[in-house]
Protein backbone atom coordinates (compact mmCIF):
# COMPACT_ATOMS: atom_id res chain seq x y z
CA UNK A 1 0.00 0.00 0.00
CA UNK A 2 0.94 3.59 -0.67
CA UNK A 3 0.38 5.76 2.12
CA UNK A 4 0.20 9.62 1.22
CA UNK A 5 0.36 12.32 4.31
CA UNK A 6 -0.99 15.54 4.40
CA UNK A 7 -3.45 14.32 1.78
CA UNK A 8 -5.99 16.95 2.16
CA UNK A 9 -3.58 19.85 2.09
CA UNK A 10 -2.43 21.74 -1.31
CA UNK A 11 0.44 19.67 -2.14
CA UNK A 12 -0.65 16.19 -0.72
CA UNK A 13 -4.50 16.30 -1.72
CA UNK A 14 -2.87 16.68 -5.90
CA UNK A 15 -0.72 14.10 -5.38
CA UNK A 16 -3.43 11.72 -4.32
CA UNK A 17 -5.61 12.51 -7.35
CA UNK A 18 -2.46 11.62 -9.47
CA UNK A 19 -2.05 8.23 -7.67
CA UNK A 20 -5.63 7.56 -7.90
CA UNK A 21 -5.04 8.15 -12.22
CA UNK A 22 -2.46 5.45 -12.09
CA UNK A 23 -2.81 2.91 -9.30
CA UNK A 24 -6.42 1.53 -7.96
CA UNK A 25 -7.95 3.21 -4.64
CA UNK A 26 -7.73 0.16 -2.39
CA UNK A 27 -4.01 0.57 -2.66
CA UNK A 28 -3.77 4.14 -1.31
CA UNK A 29 -3.92 5.12 1.57
CA UNK A 30 -3.69 8.60 3.07
CA UNK A 31 -2.98 9.76 6.77
CA UNK A 32 -4.84 13.09 7.59
CA UNK A 33 -4.93 15.18 10.90
CA UNK A 34 -8.90 15.21 10.07
CA UNK A 35 -10.33 11.78 8.68
CA UNK A 36 -13.76 14.07 8.08
CA UNK A 37 -12.08 16.23 5.50
CA UNK A 38 -10.90 13.23 3.54
CA UNK A 39 -14.36 11.37 3.35
CA UNK A 40 -14.57 12.16 -0.28
CA UNK A 41 -11.23 10.28 -0.41
CA UNK A 42 -12.81 7.69 1.58
CA UNK A 43 -15.97 7.56 -0.61
CA UNK A 44 -14.17 6.61 -3.48
CA UNK A 45 -12.21 3.56 -1.88
CA UNK A 46 -9.06 5.11 -0.30
CA UNK A 47 -7.75 4.22 3.27
CA UNK A 48 -8.37 7.22 5.67
CA UNK A 49 -6.58 6.89 9.02
CA UNK A 50 -5.38 9.86 11.45
CA UNK A 51 -2.28 10.87 11.77
CA UNK A 52 -0.55 13.17 13.33
CA UNK A 53 3.49 13.91 12.93
CA UNK A 54 3.39 15.64 16.35
CA UNK A 55 1.95 12.54 17.87
CA UNK A 56 4.22 9.99 16.54
CA UNK A 57 1.89 6.86 18.18
CA UNK A 58 -1.31 7.94 16.12
CA UNK A 59 0.98 7.11 12.77
CA UNK A 60 1.53 3.39 13.41
CA UNK A 61 -2.10 3.17 13.11
CA UNK A 62 -1.73 5.25 9.99
CA UNK A 63 1.02 3.97 8.19
CA UNK A 64 0.21 -0.04 9.20
CA UNK A 65 0.89 -2.12 5.77
CA UNK A 66 2.65 0.50 4.11
CA UNK A 67 5.16 -0.76 1.08
CA UNK A 68 5.64 2.99 0.35
CA UNK A 69 5.22 6.17 2.89
CA UNK A 70 5.56 9.92 1.17
CA UNK A 71 6.21 11.90 4.11
CA UNK A 72 4.57 15.32 3.10
CA UNK A 73 6.41 17.73 4.91
CA UNK A 74 4.63 19.65 7.67
CA UNK A 75 3.59 23.32 7.36
CA UNK A 76 5.70 24.14 10.55
CA UNK A 77 8.24 26.79 11.22
CA UNK A 78 11.82 26.16 12.99
CA UNK A 79 13.10 22.84 14.41
CA UNK A 80 10.10 21.40 15.10
CA UNK A 81 9.46 21.08 11.10
CA UNK A 82 12.21 19.10 11.04
CA UNK A 83 11.08 17.16 14.73
CA UNK A 84 7.94 16.40 13.23
CA UNK A 85 9.28 15.25 9.41
CA UNK A 86 11.76 13.36 11.15
CA UNK A 87 8.73 11.86 13.54
CA UNK A 88 7.08 10.56 10.44
CA UNK A 89 9.89 9.16 9.14
CA UNK A 90 10.85 7.05 12.05
CA UNK A 91 7.21 5.86 12.13
CA UNK A 92 7.47 4.51 8.47
CA UNK A 93 10.19 2.59 8.86
CA UNK A 94 8.74 1.03 11.73
CA UNK A 95 5.76 0.27 10.02
CA UNK A 96 7.96 -1.73 7.68
CA UNK A 97 7.83 0.02 4.61
CA UNK A 98 10.62 -0.49 2.38
CA UNK A 99 10.58 2.68 0.37
CA UNK A 100 9.81 6.37 2.00
CA UNK A 101 9.53 9.25 0.33
CA UNK A 102 9.99 12.76 1.78
CA UNK A 103 8.96 16.38 0.25
CA UNK A 104 12.42 18.74 0.46
CA UNK A 105 13.35 21.51 -1.47
CA UNK A 106 15.79 22.46 -3.99
CA UNK A 107 17.41 24.48 -0.81
CA UNK A 108 18.35 21.50 1.51
CA UNK A 109 21.26 22.37 3.20
CA UNK A 110 22.91 22.86 6.50
CA UNK A 111 24.03 26.80 5.74
CA UNK A 112 20.90 27.76 3.71
CA UNK A 113 19.36 31.44 4.60
CA UNK A 114 16.09 30.28 4.57
CA UNK A 115 14.93 28.62 7.37
CA UNK A 116 13.04 25.88 5.86
CA UNK A 117 16.46 24.98 3.72
CA UNK A 118 18.04 23.99 6.85
CA UNK A 119 15.26 21.48 8.32
CA UNK A 120 14.74 19.99 4.84
CA UNK A 121 18.62 19.40 5.34
CA UNK A 122 18.33 17.67 8.72
CA UNK A 123 15.26 15.47 7.66
CA UNK A 124 17.28 14.57 4.75
CA UNK A 125 20.19 13.35 7.01
CA UNK A 126 17.80 11.74 9.00
CA UNK A 127 16.14 9.62 6.11
CA UNK A 128 19.50 9.07 5.00
CA UNK A 129 20.70 6.44 7.98
CA UNK A 130 17.64 4.54 8.03
CA UNK A 131 18.87 1.95 6.03
CA UNK A 132 15.70 1.77 3.64
CA UNK A 133 15.40 3.21 -0.26
CA UNK A 134 14.47 6.66 -0.10
CA UNK A 135 13.80 9.77 -2.31
CA UNK A 136 14.19 13.20 -1.29
CA UNK A 137 11.95 15.23 -3.91
CA UNK A 138 14.19 18.27 -3.81
CA UNK A 139 10.94 20.65 -4.88
CA UNK A 140 11.36 23.95 -6.27
CA UNK A 141 10.17 26.73 -5.05
CA UNK A 142 6.19 26.82 -4.63
CA UNK A 143 5.01 29.30 -7.34
CA UNK A 144 2.18 29.91 -5.06
CA UNK A 145 3.85 32.06 -2.49
CA UNK A 146 2.67 34.98 -5.62
CA UNK A 147 -0.54 34.72 -3.45
CA UNK A 148 0.62 36.29 -0.28
CA UNK A 149 1.84 39.34 -2.32
CA UNK A 150 0.00 39.48 -5.19
CA UNK A 151 -3.43 41.62 -3.43
CA UNK A 152 -1.91 44.47 -2.01
CA UNK A 153 0.21 44.79 -5.29
CA UNK A 154 -3.05 44.64 -7.59
CA UNK A 155 -4.04 47.33 -5.26
CA UNK A 156 -1.25 49.70 -4.55
CA UNK A 157 -0.04 49.52 -8.23
CA UNK A 158 3.55 48.30 -6.27
CA UNK A 159 5.55 45.08 -5.26
CA UNK A 160 6.63 46.73 -2.20
CA UNK A 161 9.32 44.39 -0.95
CA UNK A 162 12.75 43.65 0.00
CA UNK A 163 15.68 43.18 -2.14
CA UNK A 164 15.51 39.45 -3.95
CA UNK A 165 16.87 37.66 -6.98
CA UNK A 166 16.18 34.81 -9.68
CA UNK A 167 13.45 32.23 -8.42
CA UNK A 168 12.68 28.61 -10.08
CA UNK A 169 9.14 29.51 -9.15
CA UNK A 170 7.47 25.90 -9.62
CA UNK A 171 4.18 24.50 -9.93
CA UNK A 172 2.30 22.70 -6.86
CA UNK A 173 0.49 20.67 -9.78
CA UNK A 174 3.35 19.88 -11.37
CA UNK A 175 5.25 18.56 -8.40
CA UNK A 176 2.12 16.80 -7.39
CA UNK A 177 2.22 14.70 -10.58
CA UNK A 178 6.40 14.30 -10.30
CA UNK A 179 5.64 13.06 -6.69
CA UNK A 180 3.11 10.79 -7.93
CA UNK A 181 5.54 9.59 -10.45
CA UNK A 182 8.24 9.10 -8.25
CA UNK A 183 5.70 6.75 -6.19
CA UNK A 184 4.28 4.57 -8.72
CA UNK A 185 7.69 4.31 -11.71
CA UNK A 186 10.34 2.10 -9.90
CA UNK A 187 13.89 3.90 -10.33
CA UNK A 188 12.61 7.50 -11.67
CA UNK A 189 14.09 8.75 -8.99
CA UNK A 190 16.38 7.82 -6.15
CA UNK A 191 18.03 9.56 -3.09
CA UNK A 192 18.08 12.98 -3.22
CA UNK A 193 16.87 14.13 -6.67
CA UNK A 194 18.31 16.60 -9.02
CA UNK A 195 16.38 20.26 -8.29
CA UNK A 196 12.68 19.54 -9.33
CA UNK A 197 11.92 23.29 -10.98
CA UNK A 198 10.46 24.92 -13.96
CA UNK A 199 13.14 26.18 -16.01
CA UNK A 200 12.35 30.02 -16.02
CA UNK A 201 14.24 32.41 -13.23
CA UNK A 202 12.75 35.25 -12.47
CA UNK A 203 12.73 38.28 -9.88
CA UNK A 204 9.78 40.20 -8.62
CA UNK A 205 10.63 42.83 -10.72
CA UNK A 206 9.76 40.36 -14.13
CA UNK A 207 6.47 39.10 -11.83
CA UNK A 208 5.58 42.99 -12.20
CA UNK A 209 5.93 43.21 -15.59
CA UNK A 210 4.23 40.15 -15.91
CA UNK A 211 0.83 40.94 -13.80
CA UNK A 212 1.15 44.76 -15.68
CA UNK A 213 0.54 42.85 -18.74
CA UNK A 214 -2.16 40.76 -17.80
CA UNK A 215 -3.57 43.67 -15.83
CA UNK A 216 -3.15 46.14 -18.37
CA UNK A 217 -2.14 48.60 -15.65
CA UNK A 218 1.56 48.84 -14.82
CA UNK A 219 2.95 47.62 -11.63
CA UNK A 220 6.04 48.80 -10.26
CA UNK A 221 8.74 47.34 -8.07
CA UNK A 222 10.06 49.14 -5.28
CA UNK A 223 12.68 48.28 -2.95
CA UNK A 224 12.67 48.55 0.55
CA UNK A 225 14.98 47.63 3.19
CA UNK A 226 14.47 44.45 5.53
CA UNK A 227 13.95 46.63 8.94
CA UNK A 228 11.19 48.85 6.37
CA UNK A 229 9.36 45.97 5.25
CA UNK A 230 9.47 43.96 8.52
CA UNK A 231 8.30 47.05 10.22
CA UNK A 232 5.27 47.69 8.11
CA UNK A 233 4.14 44.25 8.31
CA UNK A 234 4.41 43.76 11.91
CA UNK A 235 2.61 47.40 11.91
CA UNK A 236 -0.17 45.62 9.45
CA UNK A 237 -0.43 42.51 12.12
CA UNK A 238 1.91 40.20 10.73
CA UNK A 239 3.99 38.05 13.94
CA UNK A 240 7.39 39.08 14.60
CA UNK A 241 8.58 35.76 13.92
CA UNK A 242 6.85 35.44 10.77
CA UNK A 243 8.28 38.68 9.37
CA UNK A 244 11.47 37.60 9.94
CA UNK A 245 10.95 33.94 8.49
CA UNK A 246 9.73 36.11 5.27
CA UNK A 247 13.24 38.20 5.06
CA UNK A 248 15.09 34.41 5.01
CA UNK A 249 13.25 33.84 2.06
CA UNK A 250 14.32 36.90 0.36
CA UNK A 251 17.63 36.86 1.63
CA UNK A 252 18.01 33.38 -0.05
CA UNK A 253 16.95 34.89 -3.04
CA UNK A 254 19.62 37.75 -3.33
CA UNK A 255 22.32 35.38 -2.47
CA UNK A 256 21.69 32.88 -5.46
CA UNK A 257 20.21 30.31 -3.15
CA UNK A 258 17.02 29.55 -5.37
CA UNK A 259 19.20 30.64 -8.86
CA UNK A 260 18.98 26.82 -9.85
CA UNK A 261 16.95 25.12 -12.88
CA UNK A 262 17.40 22.09 -13.42
CA UNK A 263 15.61 19.70 -16.46
CA UNK A 264 14.61 16.86 -14.40
CA UNK A 265 10.83 17.94 -13.71
CA UNK A 266 10.38 18.41 -17.35
CA UNK A 267 12.29 15.37 -18.16
CA UNK A 268 9.90 13.77 -15.35
CA UNK A 269 6.54 14.92 -16.71
CA UNK A 270 7.34 14.89 -20.37
CA UNK A 271 5.74 18.16 -21.29
CA UNK A 272 6.91 21.53 -20.46
CA UNK A 273 6.71 22.31 -16.88
CA UNK A 274 3.76 25.06 -16.02
CA UNK A 275 5.00 28.62 -16.65
CA UNK A 276 4.62 31.71 -13.83
CA UNK A 277 2.62 33.89 -16.71
CA UNK A 278 0.23 30.84 -15.77
CA UNK A 279 0.13 31.08 -12.26
CA UNK A 280 -0.52 34.51 -12.47
CA UNK A 281 -3.07 34.43 -14.20
CA UNK A 282 -4.95 32.49 -12.16
CA UNK A 283 -4.02 34.19 -9.71
CA UNK A 284 -5.05 37.32 -10.84
CA UNK A 285 -8.73 35.91 -12.08
CA UNK A 286 -8.90 34.75 -8.21
CA UNK A 287 -8.95 38.18 -7.20
CA UNK A 288 -12.33 40.75 -6.78
CA UNK A 289 -12.54 42.96 -9.36
CA UNK A 290 -11.21 46.67 -8.96
CA UNK A 291 -12.72 49.87 -10.31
Amino acid sequence: MIIVTGATGRLGSRVVENLLRRVPAETVGVSVRDVGAAAALAGRGVRVRAGDFTDPATLDDAFEGAEQVLVVSAAIRGPQAAEASKAAIDAAVRAGASRVLYTSHQMASADSAFDPGRQHADAEAHLAAQGVAYTALRHGFYASTFEYYLPAALESGEFRLPADGPVSWTAHADLAEADAIALTRPGALDGPTPPLTAPELLDFADVARIVGELTGRPIKRVVVDDEEWAAAATAGGMPAAAAEFTLGMFRAARAGEMAVTDPALETLLDRRATSVRSVLEEIVARQPARH
